[in-house]
């Protein structure tokens, strides 16, 4: 606790002393501005401009630290409020609104840094948005991945127009962090789940610019929760959408409201589809914390001068839909905690697929045709973006339930073993779970016994990924003192399932946290099953019966090892816990 205290200390002096050095007449201006957008700055504009705004406005800006990057570079966010609600308690004993954007979580897509910094200008002047600060705060993190913003260079997104030179998409440490959310390896998300926590914004909104094909639209909105979720929140989610897409249209843009990206790479034939993605993307990780989440997607062929601009638009918008609107988006995420605290022995879905229904859309592309590419030999796409066209394409429309699981009704038990990991991952979260004092003999439970466990063949941002095959079913077990138990009567219950059932996409399972748990330990020498074999046959006429019935496989009677294996298994020198995953499930709380 001493330690956090210094620490905070030592953050606050520092944004002091960059406070009182800053010159009186400092200009507000970014780079981009001063440019015509054709330039961004470095960022050590953000480390200007940050202070700046706070000298300009000390009673409604705070520019403060949030976390440090591991190249040792600060973190920095403005926090905004005419009434001068700057921190997240005043907020919440007033029941304000928050909205936290963030640009530069791919630090080459930097549209959002350049608009947030003029529309929050534009917005403490009261040229726009004049009213939007006095009903809601807003907290503008101008560059999430700041050691990939200092990785500059001219070609860093060879497909994207624009600024003459730009960040790189990952961080130092080779992590992208819009799939980091839930697995939290990076210093930066860790450093960003805590903000989250602190400020718990009802909406909170992720600025990119998409990669993909050549066409006329100019951004879309990705928001969650509209096709999923529970319903207080989904409704509000559906109508911030459509509220969006009128005013981006009213502005003279061509917005979509879903990801624009071929169901087949690079063959605008196949169309497209809506889905609703695994929490690892910073829109699905916030709307499983029952709140509303945006992601934002400038098209990368646009020239920079038009994407800042859509941009600016965009966060104005939301910042006028969140003063008018948000009390009602709090109250339906309020319900929507209600619901997610009861949902104990409810069917749960995991993961969603499209159903077979398509429908036609009018897109509207350019010209183009598929050619054979001497380079690469397979068919390429070559656009005339000079001859737009309307593609009358196929948009799949309708997701449904993929891998559905039964909620326990009492929680999750982590073993004493596993606890520390695990709690650390639940305490970024802000999940709910307590350390057992006791432990516990023969306690009823369900485990999880894979039935096939197979490690990816190559890593994913870092991990060997692992998928696993099983269901849980009802044993005994011993619990010692220290195990975690995680109720699932809690708002952030959906959250705690993406973690702890092992078939979620983003589970600690599927991210290799347990890969441990399916690596066989302890063996049987060849000789010593044959004779252990022949013994059991003789003792025991119905396992001589089952084996029999197992020979009459082709494959496992040519199978030596498996053969031996059958014995193996139903010996008592078996290893019990191989493909067990530590973490049980209960009905009831513990004591």
């Amino acid at each position: 606790m001493i330690r956090h205290k210094i620490a905070a200390l030592i953050a606050l002096c520092s944004i002091a002393q960059v406070i009182a050095a800053a010159p009186s007449g400092n200009s507000l201006r970014t780079v981009a501005e001063q440019s015509g957008n054709k330039r961004t700055g470095r960022y050590e504009e953000v480390e200007r401009l940050c202070p700046a705004f706070q000298q300009q406005w000390p009673q409604q800006v705070r520019c403060f630290e949030f976390g440090r990057t591991p190249e040792g570079r600060p973190m920095l966010a403005l926090a905004a409020s005419a009434d001068g609600t700057l921190d997240p308690a005043a907020a919440r004993r007033a029941g304000r609104p928050i909205v936290l954007m963030q640009g530069g979580i791919h630090a080459g897509e930097i549209d959002g840094k350049d608009a947030g910094f003029l529309a929050l200008r534009e917005m403490l002047e009261g040229s726009l948005a004049k009213d939007a600060l006095k009903t809601a705060t807003l907290v503008f993190v101008p560059v999430l991945n700041v050691d990939g913003h200092e990785r500059f260079g001219r070609w860093n997104r060879p497909n994207q127009v624009g600024p003459e030179e730009m960040g790189w998409r990952v961080t130092s440490q080779n992590l992208n962090l819009n799939r980091d959310y839930v697995k939290a390896d990076a210093p930066e998300m860790q450093a960003m789940l805590r903000l989250l926590g602190e400020w718990d914004p009802i909406l909170y909104v992720d600025l990119h610019v998409t990669d993909g094909a050549k066409f006329e639209h100019d951004i879309s909105y990705s928001v969650s929760p509209t096709l999923a979720g529970r319903e207080p929140i989904r409704q509000a989610g559906v109508a911030l959408r459509d509220e969006l897409m009128k005013r981006a249209a009213a502005k003279g843009s061509l917005p979509v409201d879903f990801y624009p990206s071929f169901i087949k790479d690079d063959d605008p034939s196949t169309g497209f589809a809506v889905s609703v993605g695994p929490k690892r993307f910073s829109q699905e990780y916030w709307a499983s914390r029952n709140r509303l989440g945006v992601l934002v997607e400038t098209h990368s062929w646009k020239d920079y001068p038009t994407r800042v601009r859509i941009t600016h638009h965009t966060i104005i918008s939301l910042m006028e839909m969140a003063a008018r609107d948000g009390k009602q988006w709090l109250a339906a995420a309020q319900a929507a905690d209600r619901e997610a605290a009861s949902r104990g022995g409810a069917t749960v879905a995991l993961t969603y697929k499209n159903t077979p229904h398509v429908k036609t859309i009018d897109f509207r592309g350019y010209e183009y045709e598929r050619v054979p590419s001497a380079v690469s030999g397979a068919l390429l796409t070559r656009y005339n973006d000079k001859r737009p066209q309307i593609w009358r394409i196929p948009l799949r429309d309708e997701v449904t339930p993929d891998i559905t699981v039964t909620a326990p009704r009492g929680g999750y038990l982590v073993p004493a073993s596993h606890a520390r990991v695990v709690a650390d991952k639940l305490t970024l979260h802000g999940i709910e779970f307590r350390t057992l004092a006791q432990g516990q003999t023969g306690a009823e439970v369900e485990v999880f016994r894979a039935s096939n466990a197979q490690p990816a063949s190559s890593t994913f941002e870092g991990r060997s990924l692992f998928s696993v095959e099983g269901d849980w079913s009802k044993e005994k077990q011993d619990i010692a003192a220290g195990a975690l138990f995680v109720p699932i009567a809690q708002p952030k219950s959906e959250l705690a399932m993406v973690l702890l059932e092992p078939r979620d996409p983003d589970s600690l399972v599927s991210w290799g946290y347990f890969a441990a748990a399916f690596e066989r330990k302890e063996y049987m020498e060849a000789y010593v099953a044959e004779e252990v074999a022949e013994q059991m046959l003789k003792q025991d006429p119905a396992l001589r019966r089952e084996f029999e019935r197992h020979l009459e496989d082709p494959k496992f009677a040519a199978d030596p090892n498996a053969r031996l294996d059958f014995f193996y298994k139903r010996h008592s020198s078996w290893d019990e816990r191989y493909n067990l995953y530590p973490v049980f499930r209960v009905a009831d709380a513990p004591r």
